[in-house]
């Protein structure tokens, strides 16, 4: 049992790549939430500047991507092959949830991303968020993005969610 001057805690990382803007303004609202949670420290970096020591000295994970031609933008996933070989067997079990910023589906940059964090032996804790913006022309899916309160404050619950879990000390 927890002694009451004492508080369990946790490291976030949030792994994010954002060409437009949605992607970092999810993240940012995700790393809120979770930066209210007593004991939590988080960690924002984006994709191009993260690195595998960054993923192992964090005790859960959040990637925040958009999806590029139906899968995870090239930023991302370049995060990801530079650092598969160093996580790989050393990160087992580690607590992960993600965000998509998608045009339409977002479908399958999450599907990537799931495969890859299946190779990982990530373990999954909360349902996969995807904001579909809805842009479907060459302009609107070139313009700056500016989303609604509705999306921000779905993100930041994520972010709480993911507090509370590593505060709690369930990951």
């Amino acid at each position: 049992m927890i002694e009451s001057d004492e508080q369990p805690s946790g490291n976030l990382l949030v792994v994010w790549h954002s060409r437009t803007g949605a992607t970092r303004q999810m993240a940012e609202a995700a790393c809120d939430g979770a930066s209210a949670q007593n004991g939590v420290s988080v960690i924002s970096l984006p994709a191009s500047s993260a690195s595998s020591a960054d993923f192992l000295a964090a005790d859960a994970v959040l990637f925040a991507a958009p999806e590029n031609l139906a899968s995870l933008s090239g930023a991302m996933k370049e995060f990801l092959d530079r650092s598969y070989y160093d996580l790989l067997d050393h990160c087992n079990g580690k607590a992960y949830a993600s965000i998509i910023c998608a045009g339409s589906d977002g479908e399958g940059a999450q599907r990537q991303l799931d495969r890859i964090a299946k190779g990982l032996r990530l373990r999954r804790v909360a349902p996969p968020l995807i904001v579909n913006t809805s842009a479907q022309t060459r302009e609107a899916i070139l313009a700056p993005k500016h989303l609604g309160s509705d999306d921000l404050d779905r993100a930041r619950e994520l972010g709480a969610l993911l507090g509370a879990g590593l505060a709690m000390g369930i990951f």
